[in-house]
């Protein structure tokens, strides 16, 4: 009979954060994965717990985690932890669990806080549709390419950051996102927590001129929706052949037409050729 990955949530920065169930999982796991080992030793002995503890992260998930499941495939269990957060999102965790799946290995999740949530329900902004997207990357191009993807994107888009390139980040999407609504969540749960709204201009504008402390978690307003047309396409290019008819041009009478209606003057201007 195989064993159980338990995918267990740690507390984002105050330890009191962690559940019961959690230090539960934690004390009757056969032993615990961890991103760090050295930070999970800090919060099983804050927790008067003794677990036997292996390595796994980003870099050597491969070889630790086909250990992991050779040792989940002969009966053991495993509470899956990061350092801080839930396990697997924005995690090489995501990959554990994948392999887990792939073979057999039931997977369990001990739900614990989140710096995506917890931010976004401290941002202040539309939080019925959202889209994570993690850590930008430190390449300019593919940075610049990520958030070109992202240019349209109505819906609340959330970013996690580090200090040093916070300023940097907020100059970039400024750039590319143009000014919008944003805010910063810094050392959440922790004990100088603090959130900021402002807009991505003015704390583009400050943070240039004042060195961040702690992490940040970003939570950047999604674009206007686009306005609805007032007209039909048909309506649109009647109107604008009554503006030929008087004398303009079919590029002007199109775009006068677009103005007016909110149809796109290219879609009018295709449909009104060779009538």
């Amino acid at each position: 009979m195989t064993g159980t990955l338990y995918i267990v949530g740690t507390p984002i920065g105050n330890l009191g954060d962690i559940s019961p169930r959690a230090v539960a999982t934690l004390e009757k796991a056969d032993f615990v994965a961890a991103e760090d080992t050295r930070v999970t030793l800090k919060l099983l002995t804050h927790l008067g717990l003794q677990r036997p503890l292996v390595s796994y992260y980003e870099h050597n998930k491969a070889e630790s985690g086909a250990a992991i499941l050779r040792r989940l495939l002969a009966g053991e269990s495993c509470a899956l932890v990061t350092d801080a957060g839930m396990p697997a999102i924005s995690d090489p965790g995501e990959d554990l669990v994948r392999l887990c799946a792939e073979n057999g290995v039931p997977v369990l999740v001990v739900p614990g806080p989140s710096a995506v949530i917890s931010a976004l329900a401290l941002s202040g902004l539309p939080t019925g549709r959202f889209t994570f997207e993690g850590f930008l990357s430190v390449n300019k191009s593919a940075r610049f390419e990520h958030l070109d993807s992202l240019r349209r994107e109505t819906r609340t888009m959330v970013f996690y950051e580090a200090p040093h390139k916070l300023s940097g980040t907020l100059r970039d999407m400024l750039e590319v996102l143009g000014d919008r609504p944003v805010a910063l969540c810094r050392e959440l749960t922790k004990l100088h927590e603090e959130t900021v709204r402002t807009t991505l201009a003015r704390a583009a504008a400050y943070y240039a001129e004042n060195a961040p402390r702690g992490e940040y978690v970003l939570v950047v307003a999604g674009a206007a929706e686009p306005p609805e047309p007032a007209a039909s396409l048909e309506e649109a290019v009647a109107m604008a052949l009554e503006l030929r008819a008087s004398g303009m041009s079919l590029k002007d009478a199109a775009k006068r037409a677009s103005q007016r209606t909110g149809v796109p003057k290219n879609a009018i201007y295709d449909a009104a050729v060779g009538k």
